[in-house]
């Protein structure tokens, strides 16, 4: 799928670390780098924003999936300083006898456009689903989200009220009681961002400068792996590489007066939230982001390499 055969959607979207890469910008062809950290890929079928990329400039996950294809760091086909463009693509693969028989198969006929490319490949995606984790488990025993599951510590039971609850703010944007208002971006059960929602105050760029534009961001889910360590660094710049740390982030925000796209929830009041956090808190936090890791997405060989 790249121009020297060297680089595949899964070289960047690695499944043991849920489908995203522990690189901050992860390897193109040509020692090209990615613009920005590759973003997990689970449970996008029943994402909430149906928009995609960092930046949100892919209507539909069909019109994402080939743009990495085109992109001329990243896998080359980009018809630009003489490189060839999908089209070329387009004929490699249909010169490929067992694409021959899939198409055939599939669609009736074994014609590869863009059009079926985009929907096989969104198809796959879809299907990379995470549904077995320990919130699972206790969601399926209760009535809401909101009481205690019974096979969580009571610690990843104040987590849970903490990210669901949201916060008391005074006129200085300082928190004085309630949770940490997560759920107000991260709606659960399934985690994914809001639609129409700002960015976080993270504005920088892997290229220098800012970069004010990333307003979605993955599912919350498998953000730990099983061990619950990060499937890699996180946010647009990989700037964040543990739990905490992320925590912290939103535990008090700069509302920087040239960030135009800072999320509102984000600067109660117009100033940046203080959420003072104590010890406790920060680490039934923690506990609870951890139980939204799922077992399976990590090993099922129905999502991993058919070539092998």
């Amino acid at each position: 799928m790249s121009i020297d055969s060297s680089i595949a959607c899964a070289s960047c979207h690695i499944q043991q670390f849920a489908f995203s890469d522990t690189a901050i910008a992860s390897r193109g062809v040509a020692s090209g780098l990615t613009g920005r950290h590759s973003m997990r890929l689970v449970n996008s079928r029943f994402a909430v924003e149906t928009k995609f990329f960092w930046d949100e400039r892919a209507a539909t996950l069909e019109a994402q999936t080939t743009k990495p294809i085109q992109d001329h760091a990243e896998m080359g086909f980009s018809g630009q300083s003489g490189r060839p463009g999908l089209n070329d693509l387009l004929t490699r693969l249909s010169s490929l006898g067992y694409y021959n028989e899939l198409f055939q198969f599939v669609y009736g006929d074994k014609a590869v456009t863009e059009a079926r490319l985009q929907e096989c490949l969104a198809q796959f995606i879809r299907s990379i689903q995470s549904f077995d984790s320990k919130y699972d488990a206790g969601r399926a025993q209760v009535a809401n989200d909101n009481v205690n599951f019974p096979n969580f510590t009571a610690q990843e039971n104040q987590g849970k009220n903490l990210f669901l609850s949201p916060p008391v703010f005074d006129a200085t944007s300082t928190r004085t009681s309630g949770g940490a208002g997560c759920n107000g971006c991260h709606g659960a059960p399934e985690f994914d961002i809001a639609p129409n929602s700002g960015n976080n105050g993270i504005i920088g760029s892997l290229a220098g400068g800012q970069d004010q534009a990333n307003t979605r961001a993955p599912s919350l889910r498998d953000l730990a792996n099983i061990s619950g360590t990060p499937n890699g660094p996180m946010m647009h710049t990989g700037v964040i590489t543990t739990l905490q740390a992320a925590i912290g982030h939103y535990g008090n925000i700069n509302a920087n007066p040239n960030n135009a796209r800072l999320d509102p929830k984000l600067k109660p009041n117009g100033i940046g939230q203080k959420l003072n956090f104590n010890a406790q808190e920060v680490n039934a936090l923690i506990a609870f982001l951890r139980t939204l890791t799922g077992k399976n997405i990590y090993t099922d060989p129905k999502w991993s390499n058919p070539f092998k």
